[in-house]
């Protein structure tokens, strides 16, 4: 069989990164994996076939960097494995693609609405699709005129595995992190909370990269646990259609994947509406028969793997069909169950990784 040389870049930090490397290596197909982070001490960098330490994908020096090591390594697939990464890919996808690399990545008009909260739930209600109440934030006036309880705030570009999100479930919570939240960010989304904690989902649906539904999948997040939860208190709204507690997700999912058709063909519209391009990843929860949608990750998700152990191996499929041209099979078969997480530890004795910018600073020289 061919072997397929891939980058994968943002290896550390138990990201989506680490998730798409985790894929490639369960798949039938033969990879050698190029990776690649911005910090020397990152588990993902020991387990790559080749490592590489990167600048920050702000740094001018990002672009050419990657493409060096690329270059060295004869790489024909470059996987992003954080969300600056994607945006900086994006931007400058041409010039990876004219390097010869296949860069499979959303649309940029995808990549940056869903990267927006508030543009992406603005979509949402423009093209009627279901989603929880959702104001957008950007100053007092607008805070104090919020009604909605109770409610989840974060900021509207950012705050991958919850960061800086905050629940409230009065107008004293609501007020008070508001105002906390104005402090470091300069827009944020109120938006309600709706269903209980077992009626998330998180599901990943897969285009080629003409715009053709290939398939999807969900996992029905369990996340009372201590790996897979945020936010955990007691219900004080008086609202039992919410359960006993109301939670947030740390963005660590596991629970019962499969097909789930009630709630992944909604999300499939989804897609198919916004015009993407290679997987995206939808956040939302099932309440009386309604799909609400309340965020979208125009990207690999952090439970690529978690899919890839049951068949249902996205960036993979996309090598197939586009680099080792392969017919992928629309609506395959995958597996049912349960995907349960925990935490590996790794020892590493010495961390000495090559620093990706001497291969720029050899060939300026």
């Amino acid at each position: 069989m061919r072997k397929v040389e891939a980058m994968v870049t943002g290896l550390g930090g138990g990201g989506h990164g680490e998730q798409i490397f985790k894929a490639l290596r369960i798949a039938s197909t033969r990879y050698e994996i190029v990776g690649g982070d911005m910090s020397m001490q990152s588990k993902g960098l020991f387990e790559a076939d080749h490592a590489y330490l990167l600048p920050p994908a702000n740094d001018p020096s990002y672009v050419d960097t990657v493409i060096a090591v690329c270059e060295k390594h004869h790489v024909q697939v470059l996987f992003h494995g954080s969300e600056p990464e994607l945006r900086v890919m994006s931007k400058k996808r041409r010039v990876f693609q004219d390097a010869g690399l296949f860069l499979p990545i959303n649309p940029e008009h995808v990549i940056d609405l869903c990267m927006d909260k508030a543009k992406s739930m603005k979509w949402l209600e423009e093209k009627g699709f279901d989603h929880p109440r959702t104001v957008i934030v950007s100053n007092i006036q607008d805070l104090e005129s919020v009604e909605i309880l109770p409610a989840v705030l974060k900021p509207s570009i950012g705050g991958g595995g919850s960061a800086n999100t905050y629940l409230a479930q009065t107008r004293e919570d609501l007020i008070a992190l508001g105002r906390h939240l104005l402090q470091t960010h300069p827009q944020y989304i109120v938006q309600e909370y709706v269903g209980t904690p077992d009626s998330e989902y998180t599901v990943g649906v897969l285009t080629d990269m003409d715009g053709n539904l290939v398939n999807s999948i969900a996992v029905r997040r369990l996340i009372m646990s201590g790996l897979s939860n945020r936010i955990k208190v007691p219900n004080k709204t008086g609202n039992p259609k919410l359960g006993p507690v109301l939670a947030i997700s740390s963005g660590i999912s596991q629970g019962e994947i499969g097909p789930f058709p009630e709630v992944t063909r909604p999300c499939e519209e989804i897609a198919t509406s916004l015009g993407c391009r290679g997987a995206v990843n939808m956040q939302c929860r099932y309440v009386d028969g309604r799909v609400l949608v309340f965020e979208i990750n125009p990207r690999f998700s952090g439970t690529t793997s978690l899919r890839a152990m049951v068949g249902y191996n996205e960036p993979d499929l996309l090598v197939r069909k586009y680099v080792l041209g392969e017919q992928i099979e629309r609506r395959f078969k995958y597996k049912s169950g349960y995907i349960l997480r925990g935490l590996v530890e790794a020892f590493v004795e010495s961390v000495n990784v090559p620093v990706a910018t001497e291969l720029t600073m050899r060939s300026d020289t």
